[in-house]
């Protein structure tokens, strides 16, 4: 049987390896590496792609949080609410500027933030909300935008997952205040190495963020506030604007992909499948389901999940848990005073989700024996857990 990986990066560069080795040869020839017309150039095409008037390139997703942060001006006392229910950066760069992250919980459908809960966790010590489209699938921003606008809060978009993905006829990233975009190879638009970007259409917090990023250096060696070091370098600049050119074809792929998947798992009652929101059009960074144990009472939901992930890593189809416990209840927020039972929705889907393999490249023949071993699995009885 054949093995089947969560992803797979170099069938997608064998498609573009021609192109990326000529631009790589010929910006190793031109000696500039670290800014310069390449990188210029890329934040052109990557702000027209988004719908921005700006973007600023630097060396992270995470970095690109942190800068939009300081370019709001946001600190100690603050508090800015986010999702539980993502990676650890989205909170840690809060924490990093001093400012308080609020986590509320999520709705049961999209994983994304549950407005609700947002609207009702604002105080007078809120200063900005902070989205993250997670999966690829986009937060309901015309509604998230009015509950900002009431308590006049600035809104930072975390789109790590979701370059290219539209809510209302906008792509995500230029409707909030700023958006914030990770290159690492695994996201839709992947360096092959780490990248960000910062998007926005304030040409002050523009401005601001190409301060900071540079040390806060104002013109050269003249600094007038701390600031940190934060390039997009050149070489990743260059492998940027091909993969942005392919862009569109492999999130229209993605979907493809992802309407097979719903296709094949629509009779398997066991699983929850993802869904998308009227309005929203997700590019599916990831296909992620939500298993239920109904066999075995004694195996938490986590338990039976990772049970059901060897399983299928036995089969050949390898699998990944996102996020397998949530923040307010990782230990370095233990001081923040959240329990367990805080957020239950992201509690439960903490022990529930899995996600299968997701790549433009994926065809239909390896998405059915997925799909085959999937159900092959959940049919098991439940007799070996002390294996896991």
């Amino acid at each position: 049987m054949k093995k089947i990986p969560p992803l797979d990066l170099a069938q997608q560069y064998q498609t573009i390896s021609s192109e990326v080795g000529q631009a790589v040869l010929e910006l190793l020839a031109s000696g500039r590496y670290i800014g310069g017309p390449v990188v210029a150039e890329f934040e052109r095409q990557f702000a027209e792609f988004v719908g921005v008037s700006d973007c600023v390139g630097c060396n992270s997703g995470t970095d690109a949080l942190y800068l939009a942060l300081r370019a709001l001006d946001i600190g100690p006392g603050d508090e800015v609410i986010t999702t539980s229910f993502t990676f650890f950066a989205t909170a840690e760069v809060i924490s990093a500027v001093g400012a308080t992250p609020v986590f509320v919980d999520i709705d049961p459908h999209t994983y994304n933030l549950d407005l609700d809960a947002v609207a009702a966790a604002c105080t007078p010590r809120t200063k900005a909300i902070m989205p993250v489209h997670l999966f690829g699938q986009p937060v309901d921003m015309t509604r998230l935008m009015e509950i900002a606008g009431r308590y006049n809060l600035g809104v930072i978009e975390d789109c790590a997952q979701a370059t290219g993905a539209v809510w209302e006829g906008r792509r995500v990233g230029s409707i909030g205040h700023i958006g914030c975009f990770s290159f690492f190879p695994t996201k839709n638009l992947g360096a092959c190495g780490d990248g960000g970007a910062v998007t926005t259409n304030d040409p002050a917090i523009a401005a601001r963020v190409r301060v900071l990023k540079e040390h806060g250096q104002t013109k050269r060696y003249h600094y007038e506030e701390i600031g940190v070091n934060s390039r997009l370098d050149a070489l990743q600049a260059a492998i940027l604007q091909i993969k942005l050119c392919h862009l569109d074809s492999w999130n229209s792929q993605r979907r493809k992909v992802q309407a097979v998947y719903d296709e094949l798992l629509l009779p398997v009652k066991s699983v929850i499948r993802p869904q998308e929101i009227a309005g929203g059009t997700s590019v599916w960074n990831q296909y992620t389901i939500r298993v239920q144990n109904n066999a075995d009472q004694a195996m938490s939901a986590g338990e039976y999940r990772n049970w059901l992930r060897d399983r299928l890593q036995d089969r050949g189809v390898s699998t990944m848990v996102y996020y397998p416990m949530p923040l307010h209840l990782q230990p370095v927020y233990e001081s923040l005073g959240y329990l367990s039972g805080a957020l239950p929705v992201c509690e439960q889907l903490a022990g529930e989700v899995l996600s299968l393999p997701m790549f433009p490249e994926l065809n239909r023949d390896e998405q059915t024996q997925v799909v085959w071993c999937l159900k092959d699995c959940l049919a098991l009885p439940i007799s070996n857990f002390e294996s896991v």
